[in-house]
């Protein structure tokens, strides 16, 4: 069963000094003149020249490179992964263990989701990209015996979630083609993808997830928000849908697949307490037994062999992840070998199930494939990514810490998971840069960052990931802590971290700035209006800053899914408090300074939560400085884009830290 998605330092440098040399343009007339210097599709106010010394250093670290694994050859002899090595990811092949990577696309946008169809002597390969980062996602057919490229989805509209039947002749796919605000579950082959019929097209958003052995049914899932999600099975010849769990409309259900009888399904479900445990579904009884009933962390991620005899399923640990594999008629665990502390993604068997590959990260070594032989017990990584020539015994190490904040369980203050990343070799008492996720129900995990370390090793920061109330990781309980009306108190759990910092002697209070992208552009936002005193600056990237403006502009296949979480704005008393705790109603309190970078083509958070930003700051007086890329969406994917943003971020740290 294969998938695809889920519901130059040089060149770069030389780009940035050229910034300096175009003729500037005036921005809003309404706020004080700035110069507006374009080059390209880059625009930049108030960014000052570029330092060239810290430039060298930053593209050091943005030529640091990972690996994606995205799936096993038909003859499962290789693999197929996302790996850069100029402008942007690209699909390579590697045909064994630290064998050279032979790149097989050369898009001037980023590719990584791609899919063989599961045959042994197929050349078909099936990747997916995007324009710009308009998310308006497309499917391509490669004839890998040729090269030759075709676009097989109509060009249009947003397409994903691509799973191939066993027979390998047909996959399932969601697609928004029929109205551009509902998602429907088609199932076409090659030559008919972008005029087939939906077999399911209903109100909601859906997606497929896995076939039957005999490819006559379809398990597929409805998402309605991070805590309600269901699943269904659909017959693939009638379109006859039958609900799993309809007695239940309180749980997210995550499905995985089908027993190899077709009699069960294995999936996800939060229904037994705080965690999503991995359960077996008897289709008939509509009895559930549940296979990590102990475990008290969730199963985010799972997938079955072809055959479906073995299941891998990878526990989130407190932002770490545990592997384990089963066999899926006695249920009993398959022994493994020892893997390097990480976290773990893109698990999938090989063609003949004797094999696991998978991605892993760790906080100071960027991800890279490894592959368990489950027969031998071993395990051997098939690539190793550079890091740009940096020394990693210099990397910044990922610690677990919590903090207490506001409220309390049990009578004790909550305790706010964090990550601290410390330079090696920093100053006595370090400025602290706060770098908040998104979502906002993500999860900062202990991966590779290049920006973090960046951010410890060269400006001598340390850095905090705290995963505020709303996280995902941490139970359904903590993630509906700050929907709705409760928006605000995942804001004072910022403000109890710069409490915790004050205590800390090894932290310097009176320099902490706040950054943060998409969700966590919003808390950047809004953290400045509650603690403008407090920090030194904020840099939102891509962030909300009117919940009004940006519900109502954001694409119409996201709006329904994000009022659960937000509210919703069409109800006088949420559009109310939506727009009285917005940051834009309050940007009169932010007196200290401020960075906006934004893709134009964001389909999620659109340009104008940003330009309205920028120019209110300005109106009132305010310094800001702002970043607008024009092929680019919900966040930067080209390196030369993001050798900018990265660079005028650096540069603002060090002004607001007092270090330039």
């Amino acid at each position: 069963m294969r998938t695809i998605g889920h519901w130059a330092r040089g060149s770069a440098l030389a780009l940035v000094m050229a910034l300096t040399a175009t003729a500037p343009v005036l921005a809003q007339a309404s706020a004080p003149a700035v110069e507006r210097v374009q080059n390209g599709n880059l625009v930049t106010e108030n960014v000052p020249a570029i330092d060239a010394a810290l430039g060298e250093r930053l593209s050091a670290y943005l030529n640091a490179r990972s690996a994606g694994f995205l799936d096993w050859t038909p003859d499962g002899k290789g693999i197929l992964i996302s790996t850069r090595f100029g402008e942007t990811a690209q699909l390579h092949l590697v045909s064994g263990p630290m064998m050279a990577r032979q790149q097989l696309t050369f898009a001037a946008e980023p590719i990584t989701r791609a899919s063989f169809r599961p045959a042994r002597d197929s050349s078909d390969l099936v990747y997916v990209w995007d324009k710009g980062g308009s998310e308006n996602f497309q499917f391509f057919h490669m004839d890998m015996s040729t090269g030759v490229s075709t676009l097989i989805t109509d060009g249009k509209s947003r397409n994903q979630g691509l799973v191939w039947n066993h027979k390998g002749d047909r996959f399932a796919f969601s697609s928004t083609r029929r109205d551009g605000r509902n998602t429907d579950v088609y199932v076409a082959g090659l030559k008919d993808a972008a005029t087939a019929a939906p077999l399911v097209a209903q109100t909601g958003s859906y997606g497929a997830v896995a076939f039957s052995q005999d490819d006559g049914k379809l398990l597929v899932g409805q998402y309605l928000a991070i805590t309600k999600s269901y699943l269904s099975v659909v017959d693939v010849a009638t379109g006859a849908i039958t609900r799993i769990k309809p007695e239940r409309d309180d749980i997210a259900l995550g499905g995985i697949g089908f027993t190899p009888d077709g009699r069960g399904v294995f999936l996800t479900s939060d229904e037994e307490g705080e965690f999503k445990r991995l359960g077996l579904h008897d289709l008939a009884s509509g009895q559930t037994r549940w296979i990590t009933a102990d475990d008290p962390w969730d199963v985010e991620e799972a997938a079955l062999s072809h055959d479906g005899r073995r299941l891998a399923y990878v526990l989130n640990e407190g932002g770490w992840s545990t592997l384990r594999v089963i066999d899926t008629k006695s249920l009993k665990p398959v022994k493994l070998p020892t893997l390097p502390k990480g976290v773990i993604g893109g698990v999938s068997f090989s063609p003949d199930g004797k094999r696991l590959a998978l991605s892993l990260t760790r906080p100071t070594a960027p991800a890279d494939v490894y592959v368990v032989d489950l027969a031998r017990g071993a395990v051997e990584p098939w690539t190793r990514s550079e890091v740009g020539g940096l020394n990693t015994d210099n990397f910044a190490d990922a610690e677990l810490i919590q903090f207490p904040t506001f409220d309390q369980v049990d009578g004790t203050p909550r305790q706010i998971p964090s990550f601290l990343y410390k330079p090696t070799n920093g100053p006595a008492k370090l400025p602290v840069i706060i770098l908040a996720h998104g979502g906002p129900e993500g999860q900062s995990r202990p991966t590779f960052s290049s920006t973090v370390q960046f951010w410890a090793n060269e400006l001598g920061a340390a850095v905090l990931l705290p995963n505020i109330r709303g996280s995902d990781g941490y139970g359904k309980t903590y993630l509906g802590l700050d929907n709705g009306f409760k928006r605000e108190d995942s804001i004072k759990d910022i403000g109890a971290l710069i409490d915790w910092i004050a205590t800390r002697p090894d932290l310097d209070k009176d320099r902490v700035v706040i950054a943060g992208g998409s969700y966590g552009g919003y808390v950047t936002l809004a953290a400045m209006t509650h603690y403008n005193d407090r920090l030194a600056g904020g840099a939102n990237t891509v962030g909300i800053s009117n919940f009004i403006t940006f519900l109502e502009a954001t694409a119409d296949y996201r709006r329904d899914l994000r009022r659960p979480e937000y509210g919703d704005e069409r109800d006088p008393e949420m559009r109310a408090f939506l727009q009285r705790i917005s940051p834009l109603t309050n940007v009169d309190k932010i007196t200290k300074p401020m960075l906006v970078i934004q893709g134009y083509n964001d389909p999620r958070v659109p340009v104008g939560e940003a330009e309205q930003m920028v120019a209110a700051i300005r109106r009132n007086g305010g310094d800001v400085a702002y970043v607008l890329a024009m092929d680019e969406g919900h966040g930067f994917r080209k390196k030369s884009n993001q050798f900018v943003a990265q660079m005028a971020q650096a540069q603002f740290f060090q002004r607001v830290f007092g270090q330039k």
